[in-house]
């Protein structure tokens, strides 16, 4: 079977890539053909080695039998407006040239009363398997039946690299509150004076080089590549991130880490791992003792998510326990 995913794909933005490169290597292992839509396509198709077309061409969406919307956080409006439109846009889409269509590992909101009811509206009949349990309740309340998965990057294998212990992976995001970022700073500065190796991980170039200034005194490493980020996140001894996919390639990695949550999807991913979480702003203090201490999230839990997601392949392709719903209209 040929399936198409469809996300945020080709934008230089490493957790996405995560997303992609591990929805990739489950459905290969299975026996399935895989095409992406891409921001880039020629870039999709060097980086991953998948057929790839760009993501506003509708007829591309004729080349999939399949369509995995996700994974990701594609289902919010706190972004735009525009970015849900053309999510649900494809879906619709897919769903009139009759593809089966699943909602594939994603978290769901923030939403607007508007988005909301278009996210409503849209799923209906569409199978949806969402990656967090705060997700999974929102859709209840919305009256969306959904299926719990799991992030597919959790299945991810790290590389067999030595940890060194002392090396501490510090993860930011440009686009949050400058308190946030101080905090972040700060909670490095304790740890360099610590004793400890501190690297300031960029993981999506270009959007987030507005932040590099703020740590311009540590050592500053930009990438967008999956394989990269999960290399560093299996050598370091502690992560501590405000992105969503530090922290995930750090569960993945078997790598202790603490979350600085600027969205609902990372203190979702914190709780269900039982790792230590703070809202922005954050105490810097607390936070670097974190690391300094080893706090570690529940290695069992987050074995039962890496068990969600490998499961949430069998629902999507039908191998499965059935979601309620079709991929018709």
């Amino acid at each position: 079977m040929v399936v198409g995913v469809a996300g945020y794909y080709g934008f230089r933005n490493a957790g996405d890539e995560a997303i992609l490169e591990a929805i990739a290597r489950e459905l290969q292992a299975r026996g399935h053909e895989v095409v992406a839509l891409s921001g880039d396509p020629k870039r999709t198709r060097e980086d991953h080695g998948l057929r790839a077309y760009h993501r506003l061409n509708p007829l591309a969406l004729l080349r999939a039998d399949l369509w995995l919307l996700g994974g990701g956080g594609l289902l919010q409006d706190a972004t735009s407006a525009l970015s849900l439109t053309y999510y649900l846009s494809v879906l619709r889409l897919a769903r009139l040239f009759r593809k089966r269509v699943v909602v594939f590992n994603q978290s769901l909101g923030p939403l607007s009363p508007w988005g909301e009811r278009r996210v409503r509206k849209a799923l209906q009949g569409v199978p949806v398997i969402l990656r967090d349990q705060d997700s999974l309740e929102y859709a209840r309340r919305l009256g969306i039946p959904a299926a719990l998965g799991a992030d597919p990057a959790l299945l991810l294998p790290p590389p067999p690299v030595p940890r060194e212990e002392d090396l501490v992976l510090v993860i930011p995001r440009a686009g949050v509150q400058e308190e946030a970022l101080t905090t972040l700073y700060v909670a490095a500065n304790h740890l360099v004076h610590e004793g400890k190796q501190v690297l300031v991980l960029l993981l999506q170039p270009g959007y987030d080089d507005e932040v590099a200034e703020v740590f311009r005194l540590h050592r500053i490493e930009r990438t967008s590549d999956p394989r990269r980020l999960l290399y560093l996140a299996a050598q370091a001894g502690y992560v501590i991130s405000m992105r969503l996919h530090g922290l995930i390639l750090a569960a993945a990695a078997g790598t202790p880490f603490a979350a600085l949550s600027y969205d609902p999807k990372v203190a979702a991913f914190a709780k269900e791992t039982g790792a230590y979480y703070q809202e922005l702003p954050g105490e810097p203090i607390k936070l670097y003792k974190a690391a300094l201490y080893g706090r570690f999230p529940d290695w069992e839990k987050v074995a039962r998510l890496k068990e969600r997601a490998r499961q949430s392949f069998d629902l999507a392709l039908g191998e499965g326990v059935p979601i309620k719903g079709s991929g018709r209209g």
